[in-house]
């Protein structure tokens, strides 16, 4: 039988210890060469609406571990402007519905073994990377989280960050002020810390050991000027990377790996975050490919440490705790889903989750 686990059985299974352990090790198996995963691939279609356009986006990748699976999202983009910040906003069919699905399979038999809605996996990988950042580039002694955001990826970045640090004190803004105090006091309540709402962005760096830009701007959010010294970075959104004033003033970059190039083929490698189609390119569209611009790729190359450098010893990340440090995970999307879905479904099956359907609907007579 081939299961379909929908967002809530995934929320009750699925805890950040997992998340952080299978993602640790299956970026440690792809630089051993177990593991393989190509860059996302969007694929971008105008639509009647010329402020709108269509992205399908893939990402892929599998295991000798056992497992193979491919994320699938169709969305509507486009961007708008909220109390002064442009946001890049999406949607399924009609605002407020997504469609972002998980195949996943065995690489024994090839059996498709579930469909898994991507939303609350896709809200733990993202934190999970924040959290693998923080252990290993952060001062041991952090214990103040300077945050920009206030939504999903702001809970589960704080789930991984007081699972790897003492956490004890929380800094927080965002744009709207009921947000940002109901996450404040939901953020008290759940790790017994202390939480201060700010009421400008730049409140936020001072005194924090852990800075994090987690929003859906479609600008750079952190601002460099701001940082001090000793702070480690985490930015989700924003184009992508951090402003270019904080990336001037890192110090170590850690980089957890790249995806390979595809065997007998290096000239095609890239260490581009994603790669996008466009039918009729000369028109602007909206996406992560925002206006032509290119999925960033290795920033500084000179100050790079990969995850597998640094568990194997053979170089250092932080070595003074005055270091600005700044961490990302690099195009290796498709290895986050075989990896963590493979453990979703494992957990849903031991505890009698999801709804069967007979595998036999996905095979059929005729070889394709």
């Amino acid at each position: 039988m081939t299961l379909i686990i929908n967002n809530d059985d995934v929320h009750r299974v699925l805890t950040m210890p997992d998340t952080i352990d299978v993602l640790e090790q299956a970026y440690l198996d792809l630089a051993q060469g177990e593991a393989i995963c190509r860059p996302r691939i969007d694929i971008r279609i105008p639509t009647e609406d010329v402020g709108r356009n269509y992205q399908w986006g893939t990402m892929e990748g599998g295991s000798t571990r056992g497992y193979f699976a491919i994320r699938m999202k169709s969305d509507i983009v486009y961007e708008t402007e909220y109390n002064g910040v442009r946001t890049q906003e999406k949607y399924c069919v009609e605002p407020g519905t997504f469609c972002g699905l998980i195949l996943l399979t065995s690489i024994q038999n090839g059996e498709p073994l579930a469909f898994i809605n991507d939303g609350h996996l896709q809200h733990m990988r993202v934190g999970a990377d924040g959290g693998i950042g923080v252990k290993y580039m952060s001062r041991p002694d952090s214990e103040v989280v300077g945050m920009l955001g206030s939504g999903g990826m702001a809970r589960t970045h704080m789930q991984a960050f007081t699972y790897v640090r003492n956490i004890k004190k929380l800094k927080v803004f965002s744009p709207t002020r009921a947000n940002r105090e109901a996450f404040a006091e939901e953020m008290r309540a759940l790790y017994n810390i202390e939480v201060e709402v700010c009421d400008a962005p730049e409140q936020i760096y001072r005194g924090a050991h852990i800075v994090a830009g987690l929003t859906d701007s479609a600008v750079p959010v952190l601002d460099g000027a701001c940082l001090e010294e000793g702070q480690h970075l985490v930015n989700i959104g924003g184009s992508g990377t951090p402003d270019k004033a904080s990336i001037e003033r890192v110090d170590v970059y850690l980089r957890f790996g790249n995806a390979p190039g595809p065997k007998g083929h290096p000239e095609l490698a890239t260490d581009a975050e994603h790669l996008g189609y466009e039918a009729r390119p000369r028109q602007e569209k909206f996406g992560d490919g925002r206006k032509g611009k290119r999925g960033h790729g290795a920033m500084l190359p000179d100050k790079m440490v990969t995850l597998a450098d640094l568990v194997h010893g053979q170089k250092k990340g932080r070595t003074d705790e005055r270091q600005i440090t700044w961490s990302e995970r690099g195009n290796l999307q498709g290895a986050q889903f075989f990896s963590v879905a493979g453990r979703v479904y494992e957990k849903a099956k031991e505890a009698g989750l999801g709804y069967e359907i007979p595998t036999g609907l996905f095979l059929q007579n005729i070889r394709n």
